[in-house]
């Protein structure tokens, strides 16, 4: 198939590897960003055909993995109050909270439905109009147009009795709690291609340049992978702290202004927490003021939350690459995908869910 077989030609792999080889002099610690590159490495055993010497980490660029425990634990009280109907994309349902999952929230009778688009909620919300319709608007840059979209879609209609719970995410802050933190492994970066299909990439070279490590903005696809990681691994061994482009054909320095200019408008950066890493300021968006009407955590009072983490549980530190899924003690015992103790291992782009499919056989021989 045209633009996916030709990114996964056998033979230009094997090129790009050996290239890699020969340009690889040093010990080199490189983060992916994005789960679905994280899948894309393992699915394809990539990683295991660098030298040894280059380690690949993994990133908090999984949305489902990083929407903090409180919001989860707010949208479990949201969906189970009376007359409402709770959409969210299906990965949301498993991801556990302090005290169960929306799954389980679901089986003591609240109505809540799986959706594959915003504007799928907005459409329950206009055959319904006794009932308050809540989105769970989840997502880095990448999700927030077509989030936003359903808001625009809601004001459009007129409609009074749809809102969703925010938890945009923003990868640029996160690459500075990562980059800042006195664990901090990574010294160099894969960034996350369709992250920059929407914003672009202007506003990596100030972080390259802060922290000395070079970013490489790459796609999915086995091809894309490899040459990003040649490029990444060529300006560390030379000392440079640039960003490049490995994805050329989606992604340009500006990006999609138009999406750009939406987000603008209805949203207004703001503090957020990541789940297993914390507070990082400005890390992401909120509704504005002027839409407070389309806002679930306004206009739901869901009182104090206090949340509990579980205990043996080690995503943070593997979202912010400082150890591996196989260094958990629960992992492949007590947390599996039937039975997740944290959200790595729930999501589609999860990296423990990644190693469990691709890797379970190897990390327990």
């Amino acid at each position: 198939m045209r633009y996916i077989d030709e990114f996964r030609d056998p033979d230009l792999a094997k090129r790009l590897i050996k290239e890699i080889h020969k340009v690889a002099k040093h010990e080199w610690v490189i983060m992916e960003i994005c789960g679905g590159q994280t899948h894309a490495i393992l699915r394809y055993g990539l990683d295991e055909l660098l030298p040894p010497n280059i380690e690949l980490v993994h990133g908090p660029g999984c949305p489902v993995c990083v929407t903090s425990l409180e919001l989860i634990d707010k949208a479990l009280i949201i969906a189970g109050q009376p007359n409402v109907i709770f959409t969210s994309y299906g990965d949301m349902l498993r991801v556990p909270g302090s005290n169960g999952d929306l799954f389980k929230v679901r089986a003591a009778g609240a109505d809540i439905r799986v959706v594959y688009s915003p504007l799928d909620a907005v459409t329950i919300a206009q055959k319904n109009p006794s009932k308050q319709v809540v989105f769970f608007a989840i997502g880095f840059e990448t999700t927030a147009p077509p989030n936003l979209a359903s808001v625009a879609q809601a004001e459009r209609l007129g409609l009074d009795n749809f809102s969703i719970l925010v938890s945009q995410v923003r990868v640029p802050p996160a690459m500075h709690a990562i980059l800042g933190s006195p664990h901090n492994r990574v010294q160099g970066f894969l960034a996350a291609g369709h992250v920059c299909s929407v914003m672009g990439y202007w506003e990596y070279p100030p972080i390259a340049e802060q922290y000395h490590v070079p970013i490489t903005v790459t796609g999915f696809e086995p091809l894309d992978l490899l040459e990003g990681i040649r490029q990444n691994i060529t300006m560390l061994e030379q000392g440079q702290f640039d960003v490049t482009n490995a994805y050329s054909r989606v992604v340009t320095e500006q990006g999609n202004t138009a999406a750009q200019r939406m987000i603008d408008t209805y949203f207004e950066s703001c503090d957020r927490n990541w789940r297993g890493i914390g507070l990082i300021p400005a890390s992401g968006w909120k509704l504005r003021d002027e839409y407070n009407r389309f806002d679930a955590d306004i206009q739901f009072n869901t009182g104090d939350i206090q949340t509990k983490e579980s205990s043996i549980c080690i995503a943070g530190q593997i979202l912010q690459g400082i150890k591996k899924p196989f260094e958990c003690p629960a992992f492949g015992t007590l947390c599996t995908p039937e039975n997740p103790l944290g959200a790595t291992m729930v999501s589609a782009e999860g990296a423990c869910s990644a190693y469990f499919r691709y890797k379970s056989s190897h990390v327990n021989s």
